[in-house]
């Protein structure tokens, strides 16, 4: 019975992450992102401030890691209770509050710290810090704060304040003034997913004068001298607010049966193809080189294969750096680079196609017309056709070569997905390393099965064509177009790539 419990647990899991890719990014922002909350509540007599960090899945493991004192691979909730006083004092540094030109320390008053249910298996961690300064409000002061904590990671950047039988004024880009847009980083708005708020700092104006309000006392904090919430409760609470959570927090992969290895695998190559037919990942680019090129079945089928190995190395290189250097080398910076370099290598390719194209015309302007068919036969390989009694004979595109598909090949699986990072790291945290390996890896094989199939289609398809336009001139005039369409496609692709990549601000 239990072994049927996980495996049913994996089945749903995975299923969901086939079906809806966005479970595999469990977390609003991504998985990678360290997102940020301060509520301020002022009084004539001093300033509350409320922080809350929101950490998804990837820095939750370097954090887990330090977090874990007797080194079983976990933080239980007591060594979370030992370490959220330490995690807010170090926090408070980081935050800078001033009221009429006097800068406050903020002293700590409650501290939280749990876990929480993530994807494929991971966990989310979430910080609650609870600060005070006394202070004598007076009318008109200026009240300044600004948070440059994990200032070089991406996330959700917002900054509340209200007044407590005070004022507050400001100008209209304190959008923070009386709103909390995700109510304390627990309901992230889908409308600004796509350009997270990124306010680091607020400046207002204060007076006395207002309606008082209410005591809060979060129920994700408690006193420095009184119980922690307990790390699991708040875990399977958390689950129910994710999708799909409660099921692949389910799934235990430290007990793999050779039933549940097969169907892991057999999902991860659904998961990987379904992410293969999504927006992007080079199909166009794919399909342009190896029309362009003159490719051949065969060399879809190699290009399947080399995106298969440069996707699985750079998913098995990004979770290295995840593991071993997260701290110094936040992995969401390799993104851009890795973008850039992919984007550069499809310009490169790009030009080497129009070059060719530009030595085509060159050649078949110096090249003699014959009358006669016997020329055409010269060359096995040549097309002979004729419009108006006159024959022409031309030279097919040239075959890629093992360099121009290595390149291809290897700029398409350059930039790993975050699907198959996720399942990886998974299973590591599960204690089983090899079984995330070989996941990573038939997410890549479902990739390149998808891909390949995509080319060797379109590769079919424009020989048909080929045959057809033997016999229908127009066609004919188009297909003498598709290498010069290809090389503009490619190195319009690579200049778009690598615009994106450079021009963007830095993950």
């Amino acid at each position: 019975m239990r072994r049927r419990t996980r495996l049913a647990g994996l089945v749903a899991a995975l299923s969901m992450i086939v079906l809806l890719p966005a479970v595999a990014s469990a977390h609003p922002l991504g998985n990678f992102t360290i997102n940020h909350y301060a509520g301020i509540r002022v009084g004539p007599h001093g300033v509350d401030v409320d922080v809350v960090i929101d950490m998804a899945e990837i820095p939750t493991l370097d954090e887990v890691a330090i977090l874990d004192a007797n080194h079983d691979g976990s933080a239980s909730a007591a060594e979370l209770d030992a370490a959220r006083a330490a995690r807010c004092t170090a926090l408070a540094p980081q935050l800078h509050l001033a009221v009429g030109g006097a800068t406050l320390g903020l002293q700590l008053i409650e501290a939280g710290l749990q876990l929480r249910s993530g994807s494929a298996g991971l966990n989310t961690l979430r910080l609650v810090c609870e600060l005070s300064a006394p202070v004598s409000v007076s009318d008109g002061a200026q009240l300044t704060f600004s948070d440059t904590s994990y200032a070089d990671r991406i996330g959700w950047r917002e900054i509340s304040i209200r007044g407590d039988a005070m004022t507050v004024t400001g100008p209209a880009s304190a959008t923070g003034i009386g709103r909390d847009v995700t109510e304390r980083l627990t309901h992230y708005p889908t409308d600004l997913l796509q350009q997270p708020l990124d306010q680091r700092s607020l400046t207002v104006q204060l007076s006395p004068g207002g309606p008082a309000l209410a005591a809060i006392h979060p129920d994700d904090a408690s006193p420095l001298d009184g119980a922690a919430t307990s790390a699991a409760s708040s875990a399977a609470a958390a689950a129910a607010s994710i999708p799909g959570g409660a099921l692949i927090g389910s799934v235990d992969l430290r007990h793999l049966s050779p039933a549940l290895v097969l169907l892991g695998l057999l999902l991860a190559m659904l998961a990987g193809a379904g992410h293969a037919v999504s927006p992007g990942h080079g199909k166009t680019l794919m399909a342009a080189y190896l029309i362009g090129t003159r490719g051949r079945p065969r060399d879809a089928l190699l290009l399947g294969s080399l995106v298969t190995v440069s996707h699985t190395a750079g998913v098995l290189a990004l979770a290295a750096v995840v593991l071993f250097a997260g701290r110094i080398l936040p992995p969401e910076r390799l993104y851009p680079i890795l973008s850039a370099v992919s984007g550069l290598t499809v310009v490169g390719i790009g030009l080497v196609l129009l070059v060719g194209c530009l030595r085509g015309r060159w050649s078949a302007g110096a090249r003699e017309h014959s009358h006669r068919h016997q020329h055409a036969h010269e060359d096995e390989h040549a097309v002979a056709h004729s419009h108006g009694g006159v024959a022409h004979v031309h030279a097919p595109m040239a075959a890629p070569g093992w360099r121009g598909l290595a390149a291809i090949g290897i700029a398409g699986g350059m930039v790993p997905s975050t699907a198959a990072l996720i399942l990886l790291l998974g299973a590591v945290a599960a204690g089983q390393p090899a079984y995330g390996i070989a996941l990573a890896a038939a997410f890549g094989v479902g990739m390149a099965a998808v891909l390949s199939g995509i080319g060797f289609a379109l590769v079919r398809g424009r020989d048909r064509m080929g045959r057809l336009a033997a016999r229908v001139p127009r066609l004919e005039r188009l297909q003498g177009l598709l290498p010069w369409g290809a090389a503009t496609v490619v190195l319009a692709s690579g200049i778009f790539l690598s615009s994106q990549a450079l021009l963007r601000p830095a993950l």
